[in-house]
């Protein structure tokens, strides 16, 4: 199956979703599509975030559905020691049936495009300590891990 790699549609948030429901389920989340589409829906109306999307040339994708077989997600932000704008890839998924086919080599390519052409001067991305596949997928393309810094988290009190 080939891909064309493009700029996510407002006509492709649906579609999106459902990729975006099933990645965050491979995170361990509850489904909830009608919540993945409201987030993506948010994101893209409020110019939040860059989603690039596979779409298979043929219109079909996995099990049929609308074509997408995946997508990426770059929000824009800021190194402050560089004092540069960057992107964070906080999501990359490939639909399990479009999996080792290169479609994920393809779009963090993408992405990488889109960064330079956007003037980023790097990307980052976290994935979790299991997901070899992906980290050799991300050694592969160049991404270096990084070994100097920790990287912390913390919830706001009240907002769950």
């Amino acid at each position: 199956m080939s891909n064309i790699i493009r700029e996510a549609r407002p006509a492709d948030i649906p579609a999106i979703a459902v990729l975006f429901d099933l990645y965050r389920q491979f995170y361990e989340q509850a489904p909830d599509l009608a919540g993945a589409e409201q987030f993506i829906r948010a994101r893209q109306t409020r110019q939040e975030s860059v989603i690039l999307v596979a779409e298979a040339e043929t219109g079909v994708g996995p099990g049929g559905a609308r074509g997408l077989s995946g997508f990426c997600q770059l929000y824009p932000s800021f190194c402050s020691v560089e004092a540069q704008p960057i992107y964070t890839l906080y999501d990359l998924f490939v639909h399990p049936e479009a999996r080792r086919t290169g479609l994920g080599r393809q779009l963090l390519q993408a992405a990488a495009a889109r960064a330079a052409q956007d003037g980023k001067v790097r990307m980052d991305l976290t994935t979790a300590r299991t997901n070899t596949r992906a980290q050799a997928l991300y050694a592969a393309e160049g991404w270096v891990l990084d070994e100097v810094f920790l990287a912390y988290n913390r919830r706001v009190p009240g907002r769950g």
